[in-house]
């Protein structure tokens, strides 16, 4: 009898989820920075494909491109402008959240879709500007990130059984037939107790600690939206998954498209929270 598809999941989870760990805390922020720019570049082959680029040549030259845009970042920008690039991140998915609020149908696409291929760079450098600053906090800074991975994870497990169990109402039917509504009160409720432990570790005092709530349940909310333009992105090619790496899972982008938003809110909205401690 062939393994369900939640054993295939859980499978390929406990067999990557040690890599990540072992990266963030033990590699230097260079490694790192490598290391996830490599993951991101099997991501961009993907996108590149729900852009229209179906070609082996067209997907290999959008894939070089992501990684020269990340060559050019780590060794022209100052690092100490991430923040900034973070902040126009930020933006850039507040802007997706609106377009998203307005879709009323998905309209099929074939061809060559070029809005979606300069999207999909701003959504996969994304992730790799706000973990690499994370990671450069003194210190702490491996650690920060590992805060970001697992509260998305909690989500995603939570949101995952919570829909299962009590899912009726569609959260977007027309982006993903899949999500419900209760998936998202479960991933909601997780990111608060997440954040409730999370801030009483840290011994924040009071107020600090409701920010601290308020920003996971916000970064969980980015997570949602991130997920819900890959879906429609895939929509629109009439794909189910961004590819067949996981077993279970679908393709890389189907396993990264929650951290795609989240990350730069949390890097932002960490940073903020510091500035003011």
């Amino acid at each position: 009898m062939p393994p369900s598809k939640l054993q295939q999941r859980t499978l390929t989870a406990l067999i990557l989820l040690p890599v990540p760990v072992a990266a963030v805390l033990l590699l230097p922020t260079e490694y790192l920075a490598l290391c996830l720019g490599l993951i991101l570049l099997l991501a961009a082959w993907e996108w590149a494909a729900l852009s229209g680029l179906a070609s082996v040549a067209g997907r290999f030259a959008y894939t070089a491109l992501l990684a020269v845009c990340l060559m050019a970042l780590w060794h022209l920008l100052p690092h100490e402008w991430f923040l900034y690039l973070t902040e126009a991140l930020v933006v850039f998915w507040c802007a997706v959240t609106l377009f998203l609020l307005r879709v009323r149908a998905i309209e099929r696409k074939s061809g060559k879709d070029l809005p979606t291929a300069l999207a999909g760079l701003a959504v996969l450098i994304g992730p790799w500007v706000a973990i690499i600053q994370l990671h450069t906090y003194p210190s702490v800074g491996p650690y920060l990130v590992l805060l970001l991975l697992a509260l998305i994870w909690t989500a995603d497990i939570l949101a995952y059984f919570a829909g299962r169990r009590w899912g009726r109402a569609k959260l977007a039917p027309r982006l993903s037939p899949g999500k419900t509504r209760a998936g998202a009160y479960g991933a909601f409720g997780g990111a608060a107790l997440y954040g409730l432990v999370s801030g009483g570790i840290m011994a924040l005092p009071i107020l600090h600690l409701v920010l601290m709530v308020a920003l996971c349940i916000l970064v969980v909310l980015a997570s949602i939206i991130g997920d819900l333009f890959e879906s429609f992105v895939k929509r629109r090619r009439d794909l189910k998954d961004s590819g067949y790496l996981l077993p279970g899972h679908g393709g890389l982008l189907d396993r990264i498209d929650s951290l795609t938003a989240a990350a730069p809110l949390f890097t932002l909205g960490f940073s903020w929270l510091e500035a003011h401690l």
